[in-house]
């Protein structure tokens, strides 16, 4: 797959995919892409390991409504956003954006 460029949706063989900057959390950048209406790419990069892999693996094959339903808000200590808070924030701009 082509090299993703932060902050721009690219799409390819049916799949919408974007590098999504974090703000205010360990990662640094979440790749994410959705296929057929589900979330089929999941990674972080940064951040707690086992956490973010965890994350990813409970995501994919979800819906991106259900996935932002679930995750949205959730806060990590006395940050007002989390990981999975910016997984929200990257599948809002994947899913209302236009390539």
């Amino acid at each position: 797959m082509e090299q993703l460029q932060a902050g721009q949706v690219q799409e390819r063989d049916g799949e919408r995919s974007l590098l999504y900057k974090t703000s205010g959390t360990c990662s640094q950048y979440i790749e994410v892409g959705v296929k057929d209406g589900k979330v089929s790419r999941c990674i972080f990069h940064g951040g707690c390991s086992g956490n973010t892999q965890g994350i990813a693996r409970l995501v994919t094959g979800q819906s991106p409504r259900e996935v932002i339903s679930r995750l949205d808000g959730v806060c990590c200590g006395t940050k007002h956003t989390s990981c999975p808070d910016q997984l929200c924030r990257a599948l809002e701009a994947l899913t209302q954006s236009d390539v």
